[in-house]
């Protein structure tokens, strides 16, 4: 077997390991929102017969309760989840660097690449987080997007390892496309906390549609502001890399053909992810906008991301062809 093959299979098995954690993130959160619904029970019927609502007499045991998974039991789901996880993670590291490994070169040259990096990214953004605060709920929406990546990856985007063209024969490979890369892979989770926040504010708004039992396991979420403070940071730093992008992918074109701005079309729309992302930031900070509306801006924003990895490679032609989907 080739380094080549065993890389894909890896990566098989990593999204296997993704989604087996997915639906082990789902069940956590299901489980959170029964605890918070039994929790909440007794306190609401303390409050309507004129007594103390549990909870807020003993310095929060309500909350603690939905925190640990209710009386002190161990989020089990929740443990699953993250083993899978970390199992799927160093499965998915192993395969990519095996890609590199077989290409002779770093592994983010075509379409198929970039979506094992930066799935790669998305997730290993998410396991640092983990570690500095409980940021498991994030985990249904990361590891499910990782496995969308990973799968059309290796359905539609799949091409042998090789060596790239003479136009990506150069140290700019390495810089340009890894800060895209790290910037695609946190633009995802700060996607993830903006989708989780929108959902929520729905629901707790009296949302007909989110009102139903089976969306119960948006009680389990943090509060709104929360979400939004998490996406917010987390998009600043994605930003800051994207300029980055922008302005080493125009040092880069001046090197290889002679020109800094050519408006070709991957400029084009990396200029409006840009953008997007710089209003949105804008938006927030000075014009005082939050809630839905900043919301919004952060999954328009990451629209605009995708349709630069995926429709931009497949409906224009352009000088970035070569990081298109393979030809039959």
């Amino acid at each position: 077997m080739s380094l080549g093959e065993l890389s894909t299979l890896l990566v098989w098995g990593a999204t296997t390991a993704y989604a087996v954690a997915l639906v082990a993130f789902s069940v956590d959160l299901a489980r959170l929102a029964e605890t918070r619904a039994r929790a909440a029970t007794p306190a609401l019927v303390g409050a309507a017969a004129g007594g103390v609502a549990p909870g807020r007499a003993t310095g929060g045991v309500v909350d603690d309760a939905v925190t640990d998974g209710g009386g002190g039991r161990r989020r089990r789901a929740a443990g699953i989840a993250m083993a899978t996880t970390l199992l799927g993670l160093a499965l998915h590291l192993a395969g990519t660097v095996l890609r590199g490994l077989a290409a002779g070169r770093v592994p983010w040259a075509n379409m198929y690449e970039f979506a094992l990096v930066g799935a790669l990214v998305a997730v290993a953004t998410f396991v640092v987080l983990c570690r500095r605060r409980d940021v498991r709920f994030l985990g249904t929406i990361v590891v499910g997007l990782a496995v969308i990546a990973l799968g059309v990856g290796l359905a539609v985007f799949y091409t042998p390892a090789s060596p790239v063209e003479p136009a990506l024969q150069s140290y700019w490979l390495v810089i340009h496309v890894s800060i895209a890369t790290i910037a695609t892979g946190l633009f995802t989770v700060s996607f993830a906390s903006s989708v989780l926040q929108l959902l929520k504010d729905a629901r707790d708004a009296g949302s007909p549609r989110l009102a139903a039992r089976r969306w119960a396991l948006l009680d389990a979420l943090p509060p709104v502001r929360d979400l939004e403070a998490l996406s917010f940071r987390i998009t600043a730093v994605g930003f800051v890399l994207w300029t980055f992008t922008v302005m080493a992918g125009a040092v880069w074109a001046e090197h290889t053909w002679g020109r800094y701005w050519g408006w070709d079309p991957k400029e084009v729309w990396s200029f409006i992810v840009w953008v997007v992302y710089a209003a949105y930031l804008h938006a927030r900070t000075t014009r005082g906008w939050s809630g839905r509306r900043a919301a919004w801006f952060v999954v328009v924003g990451y629209a605009t991301v995708i349709f630069n990895f995926t429709g931009v490679n497949l409906f224009f032609q352009g000088l970035h062809d070569y990081g298109g989907v393979p030809q039959d």
